[in-house]
């Protein structure tokens, strides 16, 4: 055999041999935990297609993105605190969130243009606002996630009680109920548990509180380090941990309901706010070609200054609309950061001596005014950086309103040489015919206004020479006067439209007006924060009610607990917990003098009985005999809470659907209509 055929049996041997090897391999490896893996491989393998796959693909798209790049980023603090160190779900979910807000953004910002395309004015300023929409929007996805937590707790919560039950351990119930990975709160648990069997779980539990997601886990978690390190009791027979857990329970149940009634009562109000800035142009159509009397109204100056208006109080009705349902989700300030552009402002030695001629000077009546508002506003920003947004906001209107004025004078002659002319007043719609001819006489009118504009003092009968030389008209024509006398208006208009100094001092005093937005905004917070009052100061005594019988309490350590979960009373907390080594009783005074709510000066008077005279349980005994009570009067505070925000909400957010309606819509056509039909009987009476 030659050569050829030796190498041919040999390679055929050596492939019978592989096949048979792999045939063997195969076998072995199936009754091994090889096929077990594959098989679990398998199922770990994601589709051909995943949304959680291409939500990772565009988070990455978006953080090099130019605009969306700060957003996104400014978006995932806020989902940080809530997934808790999962970078993979905050990746998803910043996608996903900001992915929804391009997409209504598209098609909110198609339908604008469609809507005003023949408004380049109304369309630029809409758009503009549907930014700011969408970022709202993307706020209340937020506020959905967080919402969400919220009831998840309740039912951790409700295992958390099984499991104690079953391992009398704090730290091995929490453990066990945090293996589901299938919930947020899973991941809050696993962090507790770290945070207890840590070499120095009060280190870990401060920098928790800075980044719970709410109050609830906060306490949660303080509790729950309280029974691990000075041990559980029994208290009616029942588990003193498990009732404080309970206490818990039944506040987020309360607050998941005032959300949800919240929620049902604001579901609507902001679209309703937000409608009539879409309805401008529709109505606007309508009204031109159903009564033809009104174009002179919608085209004008007029109807251009009641757009604006209808957008400027849509904008504040959709703003305080917003701030009235707010419903206290993540409480975490993602708009501040350590270098804004105020601070970059300020730091340029020139604008700084500019800015500080504003700001009250140190000490003074003025200084201590806005200190105090910023503080009940909760204003995290400094001072200064107030000033500097007061400044730049007064300017920047300034500019506006003199820029706005001018484009209301270049509408107004505009008007004049585009209007269709007509010999007598039509209420109704033109006909084609006299479409046409209308059109024709006002680009005759349109010939004699470009020759003769700019002079002041022109006069019918100078006019009326004009006309005579124009091809236009012959000496004898019977409708020259009449036909100059109209010329003669149109010109008043054309050479009258340019800047006036009213228009000036109207500028100055919408620049006051924007200076004093900043704090009027304030003054709006706070206002709102009162409202708050009574809710905080009722979850102080379910605190109070928590911490009590625990032993070795101190009424240091309920200071404490309290300044962790104050918000509208925080700045006086936390000056009484500074001062109280210096004196205890003369801090809790202070306190006492600095808040007008009666039951949180009852709470301050309790706590200084408890420094000096009786033990903290005592102190307190009448909040645990009238638990009940509290609770109800804590249900019935809600729900009055809902009821006033409802009431304001309703009345701010229907406020521009009105405007809109009598506004732009009524009172033109009653007030147009009477007049022009006023003119057209005296017409007809001649």
């Amino acid at each position: 055999m030659d050569p050829i055929t030796y190498i041919i049996i040999i390679a055929g041997v050596a492939f019978a041999g592989v096949i048979i090897a792999y045939l063997i391999l195969m076998k072995k490896m199936g009754k091994t935990e090889y096929m077990q893996m594959k098989k679990l491989q398998e199922g770990t393998k994601a589709d051909s297609f995943s949304m959680d796959i291409l939500y990772q693909k565009l988070y990455i798209k978006y953080a090099k993105a130019p605009f969306i790049k700060r957003y996104i980023y400014k978006l995932r603090r806020r989902l940080e605190i809530i997934n808790l160190d999962d970078e993979y779900t905050t990746r998803k979910d910043s996608a996903r969130i900001i992915t929804k807000a391009i997409i209504i953004f598209l098609i909110v910002s198609a339908l604008t243009i469609l809507i005003t395309r023949n408004n380049l004015l109304l369309m630029s300023i809409l758009l503009i606002f549907e930014l700011f929409v969408v970022d709202t929007l993307v706020e209340g996805m937020v506020d959905k996630l967080d919402n969400n937590l919220l009831k998840e707790q309740v039912e951790f919560f409700a295992e958390i009680r099984h499991a104690y039950h079953e391992y009398n351990m704090v730290e091995e119930a929490i453990y066990q109920i945090s293996l589901d990975d299938e919930k947020s709160v899973s991941k809050q648990g696993d962090k507790i548990y770290e945070i207890l069997i840590s070499d120095d779980p009060e280190t870990e539990l401060e920098k928790y509180y800075d980044t719970a997601p709410n109050s609830y886990l906060k306490e949660f978690a303080g509790i729950s380090y309280l029974t691990k390190e000075f041990g559980d009791r029994e208290e009616d027979g029942s588990s003193l941990y498990l009732k404080n857990i309970d206490n818990i329970t039944q506040e987020m149940q309360i607050e998941i309901l005032k959300r949800d009634k919240l929620n049902y009562v604001f579901q609507s109000l902001p679209f309703i706010s937000i409608a009539p800035v879409l309805l401008i142009e529709p109505l606007k159509s309508w009204a031109t070609s159903n009564f033809a009397f009104t174009a002179d109204f919608y085209n004008g100056k007029i109807g251009t200054v009641m757009q604006i208006l209808i957008v400027l109080v849509t904008v504040i009705a959709y703003i305080m609309v917003r701030k009235i349902k707010d419903n206290g989700g993540v409480q975490v300030d993602t708009s501040t950061n350590e270098n804004p552009w105020q601070a970059k402002v300020y730091k340029t030695p020139v604008l700084k001596q500019i800015i500080n001629n504003f700001v009250p000077k140190p000490g003074s009546k003025d200084y201590r005014k806005m200190q105090k508002l910023m503080k009940d506003s909760a204003s995290k920003a400094k001072m200064e950086w107030i000033y500097i947004n007061r400044i730049s906001l007064a300017i920047v209107t300034m500019v506006i309103s003199i820029l706005f004025f001018s484009l209301l004078h270049k509408i107004a002659i505009n008007w004049v040489y585009t209007e269709p002319t007509t010999e007598t007043e039509v209420l109704g719609q033109l006909s084609e015919k006299d479409q046409k001819k209308a059109e024709e006489l006002t680009e005759q009118d349109n010939y004699f206004l470009d020759k003769l504009k700019g002079d002041l003092d022109i006069t019918q009968e100078e006019i009326e020479r004009e006309m005579i030389k124009s091809p236009y008209y012959e000496e004898e024509d019977e409708e020259i006067p009449t036909d100059a006398e109209r010329i003669l208006n149109k010109l008043k208009v054309v050479n009258s439209e340019y800047m006036q100094w009213f228009e000036i001092l109207l500028a100055m005093a919408f620049a006051v007006i924007a200076y004093m937005t900043p704090v009027w905004l304030m003054i709006f917070q706070k206002k709102m924060r009162q409202m708050e009052m009574e809710n905080e100061v009722m979850q102080f005594q379910t605190i109070i009610l928590m911490l009590m019988k625990i032993e070795r309490i101190s009424v240091e350590m309920i200071l404490e607990w309290l300044e962790r979960y104050s918000n509208i009373f925080k700045e006086p907390i936390a000056r009484c917990v500074n001062n109280y080594e210096a004196g205890a009783w003369e801090a809790l005074e202070e306190l006492k003098n600095s808040v007008t709510n009666q039951d949180m000066i009852r709470i301050v008077e309790s706590l200084q009985a408890a420094v000096e005279k009786i033990p903290i349980k005592a102190a307190f005994d009448e909040l645990d005999a009238d638990k009940d009570y509290h609770q109800e009067r804590r249900k019935h505070a809600n729900d009055v809470l809902v009821s006033r925000k409802g009431l304001i909400g309703k009345a701010v957010g229907f406020t521009p659907l009105i405007g809109l309606f009598v506004g732009y819509l009524i009172i033109p056509l009653v007030v147009i209509g009477l007049s022009k039909m006023s003119t057209t009987f005296t017409q007809l009476g001649g």
